[in-house]
């Protein structure tokens, strides 16, 4: 064990040497083009069962090598969010934050949208009709109920693994909410955004009045969103900075989405899922915060082998997916 790990010690310093000397002629450590190191792995696996995950609202797949594609699942109501949706949600990403095979996740929506929000017809008597003997009891339930709802986004943000979703046609109310959520978003063309809560005679509750101002970082329009419920169409999201994508349709898009979870998936995960943890802690704390949190969490990071993979790849001109990591 010694011996080994002052191997290392020697490799790394070697690594540094060379990457630290002057660049030698026709050396770039630059990035590559995305479709030129993930579009062969983004064309090549069939989709398959994910196995352990078995759910009445979603269906999750296997889409790639290290990637899981989560859809919601319910395309003759329209996706809408039934019981079974809030509490599988959780359990699903529970799974993936776990999953040592798992480095890219894709969500989207089957059939003709991406969700129609919460699923009223099935949840109306576990809203309207709450449990309790009195207001204190019946508040008490709500507050319960409400902060379980929340989990269910706040897993897919909790979740390490970055989590791209897939947009298209109608993401209504409790689909902003779960988009949000998520670290990408792609949209195809004909997808529109509605914060739908208001028609509905409540004020949204589980992420989107928290995350969409942080997202597009214009108060303005989120108010206007959020006091209206009127439709955000694809170039609106685009230039608002809610999407950072939009395509002529489904297919391209999904394509874009799975071929973006293929480049993630060839770096190290221990360098992408510490990105994840980082990013999303500095959102929510001051510069000074951030800074001291990273520096916490890189004294350990920073001694994984990873560096030494991924620096020799660079030293010898070899693309990441050609690089063995190990799980995590």
């Amino acid at each position: 064990m010694a011996a080994a790990m002052a191997a290392s010690r020697s490799l790394r310093k070697l690594l540094i040497r060379r990457v630290m000397a002057p660049t030698p002629q026709g050396l770039s450590l630059s990035l590559c083009p995305m479709s030129s190191i993930a579009q062969d792995e983004a064309s090549t696996a069939a989709p398959r069962e994910a196995p352990d995950h078995n759910y009445e609202s979603l269906r999750v797949t296997a889409a790639q090598k290290h990637i899981l594609h989560v859809q919601l699942n319910r395309p003759e109501k329209r996706n809408a969010m039934n019981r079974a949706f809030w509490r599988e949600m959780v359990e699903c990403f529970n799974k993936i934050a776990q999953d040592p095979d798992c480095r890219a996740v894709v969500i989207s929506g089957a059939g003709k949208m991406f969700s129609a929000g919460i699923d009223l017809t099935d949840m109306a008597s576990e809203i309207l009709q709450p449990h309790g003997d009195d207001v204190a009891r019946i508040s008490w339930y709500l507050r319960s109920l409400v902060s379980r709802y929340q989990e269910t986004f706040n897993v897919i943000e909790k979740c390490p693994k970055p989590v791209i979703a897939a947009i298209h046609g109608a993401c209504i109310g409790a689909g902003v909410d779960l988009i949000t959520a998520c670290d990408v978003r792609y949209c195809a063309q004909d997808a529109c955004f509605q914060v739908k809560e208001v028609d509905i005679g409540l004020a949204a509750d589980v992420g989107t009045l928290q995350r969409l101002p942080k997202v597009i970082g214009n108060q303005s329009l989120v108010n206007e969103l959020a006091f209206t419920s009127r439709k955000m169409m694809a170039d609106e999201a685009l230039s608002s900075g809610l999407v950072s994508r939009v395509f002529p349709d489904k297919v391209g898009m999904l394509d874009a989405a799975f071929t973006l979870a293929a480049e993630i998936s060839t770096k190290s995960p221990v360098a992408v899922q510490s990105t994840k943890i980082n990013l999303v802690y500095s959102r929510n704390h001051s510069v000074a915060e951030g800074l001291n949190y990273a520096a916490t969490w890189n004294m350990s990071m920073l001694q994984t082998q990873d560096i030494v993979k991924s620096v020799q790849a660079a030293v010898e001109k070899q693309e990441l997916k050609d690089v063995t990591f190990s799980k995590l």
